[in-house]
């Protein structure tokens, strides 16, 4: 389908900052989730770099099965296919994390935070998140970006927000899908040359705010409290409660 003229005409304005996304959207006015029509061509060989985005999920999805909400015309919700190497592809998500907070800066001039692994918020209210599926040697990845208020389900409207809510002013969807890709696309080639340490430091500069939070992991011994105490060059999280450090790659973290 064709997409909306704010969504074309960033594309075209963008060119080859996008690097190999340039010409490779595929829109859908409504479908379930772009993250599932991406796997499904990265499961047949799409080029990577293919970007599905829609102007509505009627089944978006988060991590550990969670929903995202996916009003029409409200948001970006898009899912890129990349065929990272081993080595890379343990700091992607922290990667594109990184690249969000600074694609939505760029577009909008709104400073955002980040959230081990990779939620973007304003506030300490949600306004982006990020889901990676691997499929075929290939890592989708996924991600939703609140651009303007909307309507959303009471449990979400209370821990959400958006970029044009926090600005008081109207915000180009084009504009935030380019940049966060331009921006993903660097990032990605960051990881790859093994600039890692460039990546951590940025993601570290956008976490300041959680340093010393108090958080809850839902480990495989059972649940362990304790307050965050940076992320190691791998990208792990870093739990000190109060007897050693605890070091999280997995499993459910709760602030609080």
């Amino acid at each position: 389908m064709t997409p909306p003229r704010e969504i074309a005409e960033a594309f075209l304005i963008a060119g080859d900052r996008l690097g190999p996304m340039e010409g490779r959207l595929v829109w859908h006015d409504d479908t379930e989730s772009t993250n599932t029509i991406a796997l499904a061509l990265a499961e047949h060989g799409g080029d990577e770099g293919s970007v599905v985005a829609a102007d509505r999920q009627t089944a978006g999805r988060g991590r550990r099965g969670r929903t995202w909400a996916s009003p029409p015309g409200a948001g970006v919700y898009a899912s890129v296919v990349l065929r990272p190497s081993l080595r890379a592809a343990p700091l992607l998500t922290m990667a594109a994390g990184v690249a969000l907070a600074e694609g939505i800066a760029a577009a909008s001039g709104l400073q955002c935070d980040l959230k081990w692994p990779n939620d973007v918020y304003a506030r300490d209210r949600k306004v982006a998140g990020i889901l990676a599926e691997g499929t075929a040697g290939s890592v989708v990845v996924g991600f939703g970006i609140n651009v303007r208020p909307a309507v959303m389900p009471p449990d979400v409207a209370a821990r959400a927000t958006s970029i044009g809510g926090e600005l008081g002013r109207d915000v180009d969807r084009g504009l935030v899908l380019v940049e966060c890709l331009a921006a993903l696309w660097q990032r990605y080639q960051d990881v790859e040359a093994r600039r890692e340490r460039e990546v951590l430091a940025a993601w570290r500069a956008r976490a300041g705010r959680t340093m010393g939070r108090l958080i809850q992991w839902h480990g495989p011994d059972g649940v362990e409290r304790g307050t965050m105490a940076g992320v190691d060059e791998e990208g792990a999280l870093l739990m000190d409660n109060g007897a050693r450090v605890v070091r999280i790659v997995a499993g459910e973290v709760e602030w609080l």
